[in-house]
């Protein structure tokens, strides 16, 4: 079995390759409408688009999620490596974002889980996808849960 250590998941999480992969299944998410895509090795899949920090560009990421009532929740891990990722530092500038699920985008403003929030929504983001937790144990910053709620909710 593989045996995941904090280099292999540093060296995985950052590598270029990483790129190539997100670019392509975000390219065939987008073409087939969610239809491949949405669900990739068991996991659930979202789009999501935010604009650049300091380059107000356009950037879309595929991150796994576990919806919470009308929410969807994702995990800043960027793959246990011991800085944010850069799209959850664009939605702390701006949290403004599109999410895209199947063939639906929605709109939504994105928050980081309070404590209590993130206490309840770790085991079920931890269930629905075992590396985050693997992901906490390598790296020294606590991983931000991310709530994306969608701007028609109150």
């Amino acid at each position: 079995m593989w045996e995941v250590t904090r280099r292999s998941l540093k060296i995985a999480g950052e590598h270029g390759l990483w790129r190539i992969v997100n670019w392509m299944h975000t390219r065939l998410y987008r073409l087939t409408r969610g239809k491949i895509g949405h669900r990739a090795a068991g996991l659930a899949s979202l789009l999501l688009t935010t604009t650049g920090r300091r380059s107000g560009a356009r950037r879309t990421v595929a991150l796994t999620y576990v919806p919470d009532g009308g929410d969807y929740v994702v995990v800043a891990s960027n793959g246990g490596a011991d800085r944010d990722p850069a799209w959850w530092l664009n939605l702390q500038a701006r949290p403004d974002a599109v999410v895209q699920v199947g063939a639906s985008r929605v709109p939504v403003v994105a928050y980081a889980a309070d404590p209590d929030e993130r206490h309840r929504l770790w085991p079920l983001l931890a269930a629905s996808n075992p590396f985050y937790t693997r992901y906490q144990v390598l790296t020294p910053r606590p991983i931000p849960v991310v709530v994306l709620r969608p701007r028609t909710r109150t």
